[in-house]
């Protein structure tokens, strides 16, 4: 399987899911990283691991569509299997999700469908949720609303603040989203209808389903 990540911002995502295929932890080729800002500290990281990376500027397309279009384009050139989006801060078209059918994932700080869309770390605090968490799902062409492939858990103390919960989450985000890419990496996801199902999952498990055992 040959992986390839959308990103716009830090990158900690991609890092860790391009370091897990590089050190061998996930049977996959590292594709392609592709950014919408130039300047994102993403690339810095794609530097220093030496994988291949390209910036295509939305803003000299007409269309959504027709960025998206070139996307397509550049990801089927480089035999990307599986796009993950990992802080890609644009909303893809449903002509991006058709062209990748259940093989586009994004990952969302919050226990879907609990907090979509944007700041769910102030969403999670405001609301007074005593578990917020960490999910990684498949795209579709709603926010948020793809089909949960698995999910962490975290507790939400009354003194955490939004910043506070993200700091919590972080680490669980680089642990779930490398451990799903290896699960899709190894042939063990399948789709039944609205439900995810990972083969040999111990779905009594937590903090995720199934338990993370090598991340």
């Amino acid at each position: 399987m040959r992986v390839a990540v959308l990103a716009s911002g830090r990158g900690s995502n991609f890092e860790a899911i391009a370091r897990a295929i590089l050190e061998g932890k996930i049977n996959a080729e590292f594709a392609l990283l592709v950014v919408n800002r130039r300047t994102a500290e993403v690339v810095q990281r794609a530097e220093k691991l030496g994988v291949n990376w390209i910036y295509v500027d939305p803003f000299s397309f007409p269309s959504r569509e027709d960025y998206d279009r070139r996307l397509v384009e550049i990801l089927k050139r480089v035999g990307a299997d599986l796009i993950c989006l990992a802080g890609y801060n644009l909303l893809v078209s449903g002509l991006f999700v058709d062209a990748f059918p259940d093989r586009v994932l994004n990952i969302h700080p919050s226990l879907l469908p609990s907090f979509p869309g944007l700041k769910p770390h102030w969403q999670a605090v405001t609301y007074g949720v005593k578990i917020s968490g960490v999910t990684v799902h498949l795209v579709d062409k709603g926010v948020d609303t793809g089909p949960v492939v698995a999910q962490c858990a975290v507790p939400v103390s009354p003194e955490d603040t939004p910043e506070s919960l993200a700091d919590k989450v972080l680490p669980w985000e680089h642990r779930l989203y490398p451990q799903v890419v290896k699960w899709f990496a190894d042939g063990r996801v399948k789709r039944v209808g609205r439900k995810v199902v990972v083969e040999g999952a111990d779905y009594n498990s937590l903090p995720a389903v199934p338990a993370l055992e090598d991340f």
